[in-house]
């Protein structure tokens, strides 16, 4: 673009300049634009609730070689249907189809899959309303629905 304008005037083509240059930023145009809340199944929130629809098994990414434990839940506020990890030793026993779940993002790198699990960015923390560590901790049993 040339030097910058300077001098009496020149306020308003300075004020033009810096709008367009931040057009370049990949930040500011994700933030301007909505695309997180537009692309994000849970809608720009934290946390969502949803229905377990089935269990599966998901294979690590090179060089691991576990089957790590996931779910397919489809959320109540939009339907749409996300696979979400379940986290902790054994935790897939405390949870059966058709229980509520509470999920919430895992927070890899910049909202990405964290960790070796393709493709998955949540994780569950309450199966049925009671905490899935408190379960798996022995402090409380799972109530009926």
């Amino acid at each position: 673009m040339g030097n910058k304008p300077n001098g009496l005037m020149s306020g308003k083509r300075l004020k033009d300049r810096r709008k367009n240059a931040r057009w370049s930023s990949k930040n500011y145009v994700r933030k301007t634009l909505n695309l997180k809340t537009r692309a994000d199944p849970l809608a720009g929130s934290h946390q969502a609730k949803g229905i377990v629809l089935e269990k599966r098994q998901i294979e690590a990414k090179q060089p691991n070689s576990a089957m790590r434990k996931c779910a397919v839940v489809q959320l109540l506020k939009n339907g749409k249907h996300i696979t979400v990890f379940i986290p902790g030793d054994n935790a897939q026993k405390f949870i059966n189809e058709h229980d509520e779940v509470l999920i919430e993002c895992i927070g890899g790198k910049m909202g990405r899959a964290k960790g070796d699990i393709p493709c998955v960015r949540w994780q569950i923390i309450k199966v049925n309303d009671q905490s899935l560590n408190a379960l798996l901790s022995g402090k409380i049993e799972k109530g009926r629905r």
